[in-house]
């Protein structure tokens, strides 16, 4: 397998925001799948304060090479001025599984913005 795949990890305010969001990718073979956790506790400085906040989170399965288009997606559409958007790599799983993954992402040439 030539194909690098990775998890992305996402969030965001809302639950549903992020479930809607990540169907979108879904259906546009950036990603394979999502799996969310509704209720994450994020603490974090932001313009010089600290935070404290209820976020949802998202790992999405997809190709390293989609993940430029999983940013700009998040840039365009999430609420956050700053997204975050972490693409971590896999180093080894499920061989059946990582074909699955690629199987169900689009070859990067094909993407368009």
């Amino acid at each position: 397998m030539t194909e690098q795949i990775c998890e992305v990890v996402i969030t965001a305010q809302s639950a549903e925001w992020l479930a809607e969001f990540t169907r979108g990718l879904v259906q546009r073979r950036l990603a394979a799948c999502g799996q969310s956790i509704a209720a994450v506790r994020s603490i974090y400085r932001w313009q010089g304060a600290v935070a404290d906040e209820a976020e949802a989170r998202v790992a999405l399965h997809t190709r390293l090479s989609l993940v430029e288009a999983i940013v700009a997606a998040a840039e365009r559409e999430h609420p956050y001025d700053v997204p975050c958007v972490l693409a971590l790599p896999v180093v080894a799983g499920n061989p059946r599984y990582l074909r699955w993954v690629l199987d169900e992402t689009a070859d990067p040439a094909t993407v368009t913005g």
